[in-house]
């Protein structure tokens, strides 16, 4: 039986705003189609209360109705607001040169992604030229801990803020990499820091290799990260760790000069056994 979350309504100065914001918080990529029974079953709430909330999000295009007018669905209006706020950000029009280019020059997809508490957001994806590439889309969500450009992104923060953002949140495993630990995620996330950049096959999914770098802006503090990611091909960890790294970095560190970045040293080089070529799970 699931219990009821606690509403981020309880308390608030707008209870019905923080309740209508938790309903669309429950809708996922993977479970796009929720009943009223089960919104105000999970959410703690009256289902009249429910109900009316419910009303006010589908009168304003925010929910709509599915499967014969029972359950309902994320609106227009969802998608509408995300534009906007892609929209508003100029990281990603400074970034599409540089992003497409080093999609060009590789031949993989390239992205620029945020972070938004234990998850990271696309902001942008140009997909790469291969006939096999990930499915992933503007706007999709993901958990950090669990994959490589999410890893730049939670670098940034000090021990302290590492351990605020998790608690309370586990880490779910996805593969034999995946740290589900704070000691695990913080061992990972020291050798980051050292390194300037993360790149790892097989981190998140069986076969993806991705090299991941992070942009900064004029505080020196990580706003984005950028990364380009191969499915199903086998691509040498010298390659990996030298050419891609370097390509990866260089449109990172353009992106970040735009931004006015103070400028960063070079990423050490990669470890020995990463340039003979033995496996990396890094």
């Amino acid at each position: 039986m699931t219990r009821p979350r606690k509403t981020s309504g309880d308390g608030s100065p707008v209870p019905a705003l923080t309740r209508g914001l938790d309903i669309l918080r429950l809708f996922k990529r993977t479970r796009p189609v929720i009943g009223a029974p089960e919104i105000a079953r999970e959410l703690g709430l009256p289902r009249s209360t429910a109900h009316r909330l419910i009303q006010v999000l589908e009168s304003m295009g925010f929910l709509q109705r599915s499967r014969g007018n029972r359950d309902y669905t994320l609106g227009p209006a969802v998608l509408t607001i995300g534009f906007e706020y892609l929209g508003s950000l100029d990281m990603v029009e400074l970034a599409e040169p540089f992003l497409t280019r080093l999609r060009d020059e590789t031949g993989y997809s390239a992205h620029l992604v945020g972070r938004n508490g234990t998850e990271i957001v696309y902001l942008s994806r140009y997909p790469g030229n291969s006939t096999i590439s990930s499915s992933i889309a503007v706007g999709a969500t993901l958990p950090a801990h669990a994959t490589v450009i999410g890893r730049v992104l939670l670098a940034d923060l000090s021990a302290e803020e590492l351990r605020a953002l998790y608690a309370g949140h586990p880490m779910t495993r996805y593969t034999d990499q995946t740290p589900t630990t704070l000691a695990k995620l913080e061992a990972l996330l020291a050798e980051d820091r050292d390194r300037g950049y993360v790149a790892s096959t097989s981190f998140f999914e069986p076969g993806l290799t991705t090299v991941a770098a992070p942009v900064r802006d004029r505080t020196g503090a990580v706003k984005a990260a950028i990364s380009i990611t191969a499915l199903g091909l086998t691509i040498p960890a010298d390659v990996v760790h030298g050419e891609l790294k370097d390509k990866v970095c260089s449109a990172a560190n353009a992106i970040s000069a735009l931004l006015d970045a103070p400028a960063r040293t070079t990423p050490r080089p990669a470890p020995v056994s990463a340039r003979r070529g033995e496996p990396q799970h890094v």
